[in-house]
């Protein structure tokens, strides 16, 4: 089973940049997308952003439209999230998951009940 690592999160003041990135532990090739979301303390989970691993399309939430970009590298498993202009808005704990997302129905799906999300990282948006 592929499990899924995040990193690159951090404290970062607004306006700032971070990177995000997505190792998968296996071959995704069985799968057809990732998708990245975000949960604010009090807040539920929403999706962000969203890429095809067969085609390489994309979609992004509203908030995160000219901001964030989502990339892959096949080759080394990978999907990124570059974050750019960021806010105090998008502080969150941001965790990445296989086929939860579809980028040309631009929908992300509801996670059953009790679905392993790891550990994610914790973007901090603060002056």
């Amino acid at each position: 089973q592929v499990q899924l690592a995040e990193s690159g999160g951090g404290l970062v003041q607004p306006g700032g940049s971070l990177r995000l990135s997505c190792a998968a532990s296996g071959s995704t090739l069985d799968y057809y997308a990732i998708g990245w979301f975000r949960q604010a303390p009090g807040k539920e989970r929403e999706g962000v952003s969203c890429i095809s691993l067969r085609d390489g399309s994309t979609s992004y939430a509203d908030s995160v439209k000219g901001r964030f970009t989502i990339s892959r590298d096949n080759s080394e498993n990978t999907v990124y999230l570059q974050m750019n202009s960021l806010k105090a808005e998008d502080t969150a704990a941001y965790s990445c998951a296989l086929d939860l997302c579809d980028p040309r129905l631009q929908i992300y799906y509801k996670a059953i009940d009790g679905y392993y999300w790891g550990q994610g990282t914790q973007v901090t948006v603060s002056s």
